[in-house]
């Protein structure tokens, strides 16, 4: 059974039954991306879908300035209890200052082709500046052009990069367009926003899930980020690219819930 929260203006939607585990969309998209995902989860977790402020159904929430950290500060008081937060791409980035912040209480944290710092720099592999560059000046001019190019990059490499492309876009349309600011702001927080050395201090048990082809969050850098992070787990899906829960929904799923058992097992110990 779906259901819909409105609190505070933020809107969530949640359904299934099991552990909770909330899922964070990436930029430029809402949570109808993980429409065809969300039924691979809703057998063992009670899954919450939560908009970024600015986008889909909180599209009219839209925090000054537009940070990361802003972001998460708004979706804090919505997310339940003990859960685990799944952020891809974008939404990985929020997920990661959620777990740093000090008023959530995961239990959990898992990115999907997500990076503590977005584009690339010395000795940094990443989205190439200049790229992110010429998708602000198409911003300014025609958002669902930027958004299909954005797409067609988040698939390359991948197999069915058609079918993946053409399966997202159906799915985002059923919601709200996003905010133009959110827009404009987000593609400035991914050129800007650097964590690196800040993801140590994650406590919550994290998992980091990465495409073999991803092009945006190359595998290339999961080493330095496992230097940055040792305590994270990492797995790497060989073929698939930016969006893997999309290309591999039952694989994804299946990660998602050997890890989440994997943190029942560390609770029993503790509790014993």
């Amino acid at each position: 059974m779906k259901e819909s929260h409105t609190s505070s203006t933020i809107v969530s939607c949640t359904q299934g039954a099991g552990k909770d585990l909330v899922l964070l969309h990436g930029w430029g998209m809402n949570s109808g991306a993980f429409s065809s995902f969300v039924p691979y989860l809703c057998e063992y977790f009670r899954v919450t879908t939560i908009d970024l402020p600015g986008f889909g159904e909180n599209k009219d929430v839209v925090p000054m300035p537009y940070t990361a950290s802003a972001l998460a500060d708004c979706l804090s008081p919505h997310l339940p209890k003990n859960s685990i937060v799944v952020g891809w791409s974008l939404g990985g980035l929020v997920a990661q200052y959620l777990a740093l912040s000090q008023q959530c209480e995961l239990d959990g944290l898992v990115t999907i082709a997500s990076t503590p710092r977005f584009v690339a720099g010395n000795c940094w592999p990443g989205i190439a500046p200049d790229l992110l560059a010429m998708f602000e000046a198409q911003l300014e001019h025609d958002y669902r052009k930027t958004l299909e190019r954005f797409l067609a990059i988040q698939a390359m490499g991948s197999k069915t990069a058609r079918q993946d492309i053409k399966q997202i876009k159906s799915q985002i349309t059923a919601f709200p367009e996003p905010s133009q600011v959110a827009l404009q702001e987000g593609l400035k927080l991914l050129s800007s926003e650097d964590i690196r050395e800040k993801i140590s201090r994650i406590e919550a048990p994290t998992l980091r899930l990465y495409g073999r082809l991803d092009s945006l969050v190359p595998t290339s850098g999961i080493d330095r980020i496992c230097e940055l992070q040792p305590q994270a787990d990492t797995v790497v899906l060989p073929h698939a690219a930016h969006a893997p829960f999309i290309s591999h929904p039952q694989q994804c799923a299946d990660i998602l819930m050997r890890f989440a058992a994997s943190l029942d097992k560390v609770k029993s110990v503790n509790i014993a």
